[in-house]
């Protein structure tokens, strides 16, 4: 049977998402750059930090992820002197982590949760594809810890 061109691309993405979200909490590219414009996302680079000197994205904190249960488990206090930032709260939301590829970034997801890092908050999930417009979103409740599932090797090829 023939399928409409597209149709099985929709499928594609859609499977996709569904793996995604079944490996742990995500935000995809057009998630992201929304939270990052509107000031509401803290991301974390668990990538070491020879991958992060060679280029990371705007404002994120390099703690590589052989570090990060020490660095969430320490007096905020100790995080601010180590890292020059705050450290992030359990009721924070919009933590994002990354890597270069999405291993290392899920698994620091799956750390922070672990530590207390679980709470819920609302976001849209819109239809897949690019952009999509208000009248298509859905609301979905996601973790506050995440992973960035495109890493940093998809903000590179296509955000700069």
């Amino acid at each position: 049977m023939l399928q409409a061109p597209g149709r099985r691309t929709g499928f594609l993405r859609l499977a996709t998402a569904v793996r995604a979200m079944a490996a742990g909490p995500t935000v995809l590219l057009p998630e992201l750059r929304a939270l990052l414009a509107s000031g509401r996302a803290r991301l974390f680079d668990v990538r070491s930090r020879e991958e992060a000197a060679a280029g990371t994205i705007p404002g994120a904190l390099n703690i590589p992820v052989s570090e990060l249960e020490s660095a969430l488990q320490m007096e905020p206090a100790a995080f601010q002197a180590l890292y020059s930032a705050k450290k992030p709260k359990l009721e924070d939301e919009n933590l994002v982590f990354f890597c270069q590829m999405g291993k290392r970034g899920l698994q620091a997801t799956q750390l922070a949760q672990s530590l207390g890092y679980t709470g819920y908050r609302q976001c849209w999930l819109g239809r897949l594809g690019p952009a999509p417009s208000p009248a298509s979103l859905t609301p979905l409740f996601l973790h506050r810890a995440q992973n960035y599932a495109g890493a940093y090797q998809e903000w590179s090829e296509k955000v700069g």
